[in-house]
């Protein structure tokens, strides 16, 4: 089963995903420091940071390594395009709003951060020139962030807790946990703890960018080699006009391959510009990433022109492309949405009391692949090292 169907199956039951129960059961301690544990954790988006706020609340120390210079991973966003901020990575909230409330797990805090609901009765998508309900295209649960986004969420009610122990720039080589420490070798250096939390992408792992020694278990090792990672890229294109829907939506074949639509990105957005966003993950995001930079914006505005009678040349004005292969410590977007959800739970099961994974790859196997359950695997990785 996969993960679409398995999500499907849960709603038809009216069964709630165990996550959700899961999210509640690590209450916030007062954070009396436990000087028995240090924990490393690996990789500063969704999921390293979620683990590390938690931790946090915990009273553990901790320390995260971050290649890059920046936290966020594949939350990254910019503020420079339009007037409003701009996800080139994760965008949508998929599940109910109180989830935000589970990630911060702290009933004294307001989450005054605003979504909004796409309207059924006066959104639409075009598929092939047929107009599409949401209901057709799936899009009747989603969310999208007014104002805002998950990178927002994260930088004003998770980041500021645990900024400070975070190591940019420091790239993770291999890990030891044969003895009775876990060792992390870096570029700058070896560093040392009780327990380690992998957040890496799942790329990462199957670039063999990071050793393990003693190997990791088969089990989980063939789960890494054989699950496949899509391809990502997003576009924003802003237009002096509005002469799309909600939705476009194109088919691909198998549709097990990939995905691919553009959107109004400036939905619900309190501004005026006109901005179509683009998603492609699988084989529809090779086909932009391979091309360079002036073919692609040829390539989109011709498919545009194509399906809204050459409006779309006539309204250009500006574009922005984030292709996620080319990012170095990412490599791709994220976990096919038609994986075995099996395979899915083999690659978030800890390795022994000393190593734990979480991140959008790494889950029970009843979700993955977005910032939610990224949250909620980081929140199941410290149940877990807890104890």
């Amino acid at each position: 089963m996969t993960r679409s169907e398995f999500l499907k199956t849960c709603g038809l039951l009216g069964i709630s995903l165990p996550f959700q129960a899961s999210l509640s059961a690590c209450e916030k301690q007062s954070a009396v420091p436990r000087s028995d544990e240090k924990v490393i954790i690996i990789g500063a988006g969704a999921a390293g940071l979620s683990a590390a706020y938690l931790l946090n609340q915990q009273g553990i120390e901790f320390e995260i390594l971050e290649a890059s210079g920046v936290y966020g991973g594949r939350m990254k966003r910019t503020t420079d395009f339009a007037d409003f901020p701009i996800p080139l990575g994760a965008e949508w909230l998929h599940v109910e709003k109180g989830v935000l409330a589970e990630i911060v797990n702290d009933n004294s805090t307001t989450i005054d951060i605003k979504t909004t609901f796409y309207d059924p009765d006066k959104d639409f998508g075009l598929l092939d020139g047929v107009q599409l309900s949401l209901q057709d295209i799936d899009f009747t649960e989603d969310q999208k962030f007014v104002n805002a986004s998950w990178f927002d969420f994260f930088e004003q009610y998770i980041v500021p807790s645990v900024e400070d122990r975070i190591r940019y720039n420091t790239v993770v080589q291999a890990i030891d946990y044969s003895g009775d420490q876990v060792r992390v070798t870096t570029d700058g250096g070896e560093l040392v703890a009780t327990k380690i939390i992998v957040t890496a992408p799942l790329k990462m792992l199957q670039n063999k960018s990071i050793s393990f020694s003693p190997a990791l278990p088969a089990a989980k090792q063939a789960a890494i080699d054989e699950t496949t990672v899509w391809d990502g890229c997003k576009a924003f294109i802003e237009f002096s006009e509005k002469f799309y829907p909600a939705f476009t939506v194109y088919e691909t074949v198998p549709e097990t391959a990939g995905q691919k639509l553009y959107y109004d990105a400036a939905y619900g957005q309190d501004s005026n510009q006109h901005v179509l966003g683009l998603f492609a993950v699988g084989v529809e995001a090779k086909r932009y990433n391979d091309l360079t930079a002036g073919e692609r914006i040829s390539f989109m505005l011709a498919e545009l022109d194509q399906a809204y009678d050459g409006k779309a040349s006539a309204a250009y004005l500006k574009h922005t492309f984030q292709n996620w292969n080319a990012e170095p410590f990412i490599n791709g977007a994220y976990l096919t949405d038609y994986e075995d959800w099996r395979k899915v739970r083999t690659l978030g099961e800890p390795v022994g009391d000393k190593l734990f994974f979480a991140g959008a790859a790494y889950s029970d196997g009843t979700d993955w692949g977005s910032v939610h359950s990224s949250a909620r695997a980081a929140k199941r990785a410290v149940e877990e090292l807890v104890g």
